[in-house]
C-alpha cells in the first residue's frame, strides 16, 4: 500500500507541465530494471536504470530525475543512504518523487526511517506496475491510454 505526504508547492508546479517525467530506477535485479523501464517508456516516461547505490548518486546528479524508484537493499550505498543524498542534493523546486521498494522491508521502524530520509511512498515487491504508473501519473506524469 502506498502512503505519503501531500505534494509540496514545487510538485504542484511540476504537475502543470506537459513534459514527460524523467524516472530513475535503482535495483540490483537487472530483470526488474529492464522490465519496469520498458513499461514506463511505453507510457511516455524517460527512464534511466542503475543497479547499485554508488551508481545511483552520479546518475541522479546528471539525469536529474523527477521521480526515483529505489530498492532499499541495493548493494554499495543502501537505499536509505541514496534517498537521503538525493533529497539533500535537490532544491525544493526540483524535489523528486521518491518511491521505496523492498521485498523484505515492512517493519514500522523501517517505514519511519524511510520517511525520515525522504521517501514519499513505500511498495512491497513484487511491485504492481499499475500502482507505480498511478503514483507517477498523480505526481504529474502523463500516462498514454
Amino acid at each position: 500500500m502506498a502512503t505519503g505526504p501531500h505534494p509540496s508547492a514545487g510538485q504542484e508546479e511540476r504537475r502543470r507541465t506537459d513534459r514527460a517525467l524523467r524516472v530513475l530506477i535503482v535495483d540490483d535485479d537487472h530483470d526488474t530494471v529492464a522490465t519496469l523501464s520498458k513499461i514506463l517508456e511505453r507510457h511516455g516516461y524517460i527512464v534511466q536504470g542503475t543497479f547499485n547505490g554508488a551508481d545511483a548518486l552520479p546518475a541522479a546528479r546528471f539525469f536529474r530525475p523527477d521521480a526515483v524508484i529505489l530498492d532499499i537493499s541495493v548493494p554499495g550505498i543502501s537505499g536509505y543512504g541514496v534517498a537521503q543524498a538525493i533529497r539533500f542534493s535537490f532544491t525544493d523546486l526540483r524535489r523528486p518523487l521518491m518511491i521505496a521498494v523492498s521485498g523484505v522491508w515492512q517493519e514500522p521502524a523501517d517505514q519511519r526511517i524511510a520517511q525520515q530520509v525522504g521517501f514519499d511512498h513505500f511498495l512491497r515487491k513484487p511491485c504492481d506496475p499499475d500502482e507505480i504508473l498511478a503514483l507517477l501519473h498523480d505526481f504529474g506524469g502523463k500516462v498514454k491510454p
